[in-house]
């Protein structure tokens, strides 16, 4: 009769298992076609490295109680497979297994008590020193109680078992026979009844945990190893090009219209917190916080599909149709809905994805809202009208003339590949280089490096035009898209194949964006390319008039594009072969100066600034200069120095400037 309950109770959990399963599988097929499944052997590797390896999540010291509960449970798998089995055919034994049987017991025994070790580790942490960005839930308490559970009744059990004479495996179970020394003495009959309670507990414990892990916050236990398998092979530097067309929607204004992918990253967030702790917006007390933001992306995406799966209830393992209803607005604000000034507080900086252990891809996320909110709806900061008409009016964000591009080389006597020079690389100077008086410094510094080198160069001139940043990461993507198309066309017609770059946003668009567009050029940052000058001897930087140099990393140039090196390399020619010094968070750690993502033409009017925040942690380092690579974050900075009155003793420069200065 024992048998028989728990044969019904086994098979009924686990069709409610493969029923949530499969509900799990049809969300995520609501999602837009995306090929993921290219390249499968790396993405096999993978896999293997950050989802079973779980790489990204060591890189925090408390990363290893997780590493450690994952490997405890991978470790009892087998264990709780016979468990089960042996519920319901009692002679089942993984002793065929021979040798290899004793020492998977050997391991369970060691690995339950490392689980339930880190189990009470976790608890205490959540209690005692929890950090600001850990939400205290009853879930998660849940969760970890249940998990100990587990393995006190494994312990309990298999004592029992011991004491019984019944665990064949018992003579290396060495935790188990240590729990089974406080037995001594019980009867065989208290023995037999207490081994068959903590059995019962364990059955129902694991198969409780099973199910209810589809509806708790540890979903991504489930989840998780796919999205690692799915993941993008770099960083995620772009955006899916949009197709005009009639009657077509632009943008995201339903959760169902993101790509299957993205709907499997909202399932996956451990919740960890990681993306909020280094959130710039977050850490300045903005509306945005990109772990709410995929939460409540998970959230409006179960509470939505369920009217979906209604309305087509043979259907469920296909896309949502165009016309599906939304009972929650995906962009509103509620507990269900992300808030409009959230998706606006996003720097695009990629520091949440950098750091998530799944590859979570918040930023395109957001800026795919911000087209639903820019062509659809037109609701946007009002500081930004002047930048879209002057972007698509007069292409370049101050709206000065276009024939005033090339003013700043009147008297530098700079070739034009417009005029017939035949050059190796263009020089696309881009709108701050041409336009910003404290940018045009930067522009003129370069060029007397390049013709210091003997670079073959040339620019563009007036015919010059805005490559479409701010405009794509903003989310006007139809002015970006007509401005991309422009820009190739114009670049082919001059036989361009080489392009350098000041400002890091130019090059990411042009390396990464314009390849949607059929571009395939060679895009080179100038701190690359004077990096290969010094190495190559064509220039040689002698003085050292920057004095102590901390360096900045921008966030396009860095972690969009992996150029850590180049930079500091420069710097450390031009100061005697003294490497520059470093703030406390920097390279693929570093934090945004506050102007990405479009977010240099908007206001910041909540929380601290930005800046001032990256300031500081400058200033911190005592520099004499600090050194910079992207007209942005030039700004930025010497905005930040005027206001901690630091600009009599602090200079900030490009590396280009502290370069110029020192040859001859």
């Amino acid at each position: 009769m024992e048998r028989l309950i728990f044969l019904i109770v086994c098979l009924g959990a686990f069709a409610f298992f493969f029923k949530n399963i499969f509900r799990l599988v049809a969300t995520i097929c609501l999602g837009r076609a995306e090929n993921r499944f290219d390249n499968l052997w790396s993405r096999c590797a993978g896999m293997f490295a950050y989802g079973f390896g779980q790489l990204r999540v060591i890189q925090k010291k408390f990363g290893y109680n997780h590493y450690l509960l994952f490997w405890g449970f991978m470790t009892l798998v087998l264990v709780n497979f016979e468990f089960l089995l042996k519920g319901i055919f009692p002679a089942f034994s993984l002793a065929f297994m021979g040798p290899l049987y004793y020492i998977l017991m050997f391991a369970a025994d060691i690995m339950s008590l490392v689980v339930l070790g880190c189990v009470v580790l976790a608890i205490a942490r959540r209690l005692f020193f929890r950090p600001y960005f850990i939400d205290q839930t009853a879930d998660a308490f849940l969760i970890l109680c249940l998990v100990g559970s587990l393995m006190i009744a494994f312990f309990g059990m298999s004592a029992c078992e011991y004491r019984l004479d019944e665990l064949a495996a018992g003579t290396y179970m060495l935790v188990t026979r240590g729990v089974a020394l406080f037995l001594r003495g019980s009867d065989t009959e208290s023995l037999h009844a207490s081994m068959r309670v903590f059995w019962w507990i364990h059955a129902i414990v694991l198969l409780f945990f099973m199910n209810y892990l589809p509806y708790s916050k540890h979903l991504h236990v489930l989840t998780a190893i796919p999205n690692c398998f799915f993941r993008s092979k770099h960083m995620v530097a772009t955006v899916p090009r949009l197709q005009f067309k009639k009657g077509e929607e632009f943008g995201i204004s339903k959760v169902v219209q993101f790509r299957w992918k993205d709907l499997l990253d909202f399932m996956s967030c451990t919740e960890c917190g990681r993306c909020q702790e280094v959130c710039p917006a977050s850490n300045t007390q903005k509306t945005l916080n990109p772990k709410k933001m995929v939460h409540q992306g998970k959230v409006n995406l179960f509470t939505n599909s369920k009217s979906v799966f209604a309305n087509r209830p043979a259907d469920m393992l296909a896309p949502a149709p165009k016309d599906a209803a939304m009972n929650v607005p995906l962009i509103n604000g509620s507990d269900k809905s992300v808030s409009k000034k959230a998706i606006w507080d996003c720097t695009t900086c990629g520091a949440c994805m950098q750091v998530c252990p799944v590859f979570i891809e918040h930023a395109p996320k957001i800026v795919q809202m911000r087209q639903h909110l820019v062509m659809e709806k037109a609701e946007f900061p009002e500081e930004l009208i002047a930048l879209f008409e002057n972007s698509e009016q007069r292409s370049n964000p101050w709206g000065i003339a276009p024939s005033d591009r090339a003013k700043w080389a009147a008297d530098l006597n700079v070739p034009l590949v417009t005029q017939g020079v035949q050059a190796e690389y263009l020089f696309y100077v881009g709108c701050a280089g041409a336009f910003d008086s404290r940018a045009r410094q930067v522009t003129t510094a370069l060029t007397k490096i390049l013709n210091a080198a003997g670079v073959s160069w040339g620019i563009l001139g007036n015919e010059e035009k805005c490559c479409g940043d701010s405009m794509r990461r903003l989310g006007n993507e139809y002015v970006f898209d007509k401005m991309a198309q422009a820009n190739i066309e114009q670049l082919k017609k001059y036989g361009i194949k080489k392009i350098i770059t000041y400002c890091p946003h130019c090059y990411t668009t042009l390396k990464n964006d314009y390849k949607q567009f059929g571009a395939d050029f060679e895009v080179i940052h100038h701190s690359e390319l004077i990096s290969s000058l010094i190495a190559a001897g064509k220039i040689n930087p002698s003085s050292d008039s920057a004095g102590r140099v901390v360096i900045h990393d921008s966030c396009y140039l860095g972690r969009y594009n992996n150029l850590y090196d180049q930079p500091r390399d420069v710097i450390k020619a031009c100061s005697g072969g003294r490497a520059p010094a470093e703030m406390e968070r920097c390279r693929e750690k570093s934090f945004c100066c506050g102007a990405g993502g479009g977010r240099m033409w908007m206001e910041e009017l909540d929380g601290k600034r930005i800046y001032l925040e990256r300031t500081q942690e400058a200033l911190r380092a005592a520099p004499d200069t600090i050194a910079v690579a992207c007209p942005y974050c030039l700004t930025m900075y010497e905005d930040g120095v005027k206001d901690e009155k630091a600009a009599d003793r602090v200079k900030v420069k490009d590396i280009a400037e502290i370069v110029a200065s020192s040859i001859s």
